[in-house]
């Protein structure tokens, strides 16, 4: 039997670094749940579907492909076959993203294959409803999150170093506007599962944050 590892939180809360390091530390599969609705959303937007209409994105999304596959412990998005992974994570398609999960037929066309790949292999995966929708029966839940200013500030600093020319204070307007909307959308809500254990991130580092979820892991196992 598998032993899964549901990872949640807010937007910029560090899910995906994290969960991949603690896959690399513990020999899992990491699945960036995001990564495919991220997927479905550039869709979207290179076809110019209307995403604030739920019966045009259903219909738009009936006869896509979204599937992962991994090469040298990287984990590809693939979209109708189309390593997508360089296109997905742009302010554009975050704000879609945000805006098209909540939509009951997207949710539908992604949960079977991401249950199908915990069924079959340790996985840790991150997301905004995997403890409480996706996983409910995982080994371990997570619940990771961090103040917003700390978020926004990440997401500044990682900006900037890029090059871009950005301002904190719209980053800051812009997270919390996506906690909002990730926390009242009516299927599957952003919230802590009952069982998950709460790490929040705001005044610690990389490696903290990944050894602590780890020793949490450890404990389980001996438990």
């Amino acid at each position: 039997m598998t032993k899964p590892i549901a990872v949640d939180g807010p937007a910029g809360a560090g899910k995906s670094t994290i969960a991949k390091n603690v896959a690399k530390k513990i020999d899992y599969i990491y699945v960036d749940t995001g990564a495919m609705y991220r997927a479905i959303a550039l869709y979207l937007i290179r076809q110019g579907v209307d995403t604030n209409d739920e019966e045009k994105v259903s219909a738009a999304i009936k006869d896509i492909e979204v599937s992962l596959d991994y090469k040298d412990h990287e984990q590809i998005v693939l979209l109708n076959g189309e390593n997508v992974n360089a296109f997905i994570r742009t302010p554009e398609v975050s704000k879609t993203t945000s805006l098209i999960s909540k939509y009951g037929d997207v949710r539908t066309k992604l949960l079977d294959l991401q249950r199908n790949m915990a069924a079959k292999k340790n996985v840790i995966m991150d997301g905004r409803d995997i403890g409480t929708a996706v996983l409910p029966d995982a080994f371990l839940k997570v619940f990771l999150t961090a103040s917003s200013e700390a978020r926004a500030m990440r997401r500044y600093k990682e900006l900037t170093e890029k090059g871009e020319d950005v301002n904190f204070d719209d980053i800051k307007r812009d997270v919390e506007a996506r906690d909002y909307q990730d926390s009242h959308r009516e299927i599957a809500p952003l919230k802590q599962a009952e069982d998950a254990v709460l790490v929040d991130s705001s005044d610690m580092g990389i490696e903290e944050v990944t050894d602590a979820i780890c020793t949490l892991y450890q404990e389980r196992i001996k438990a």
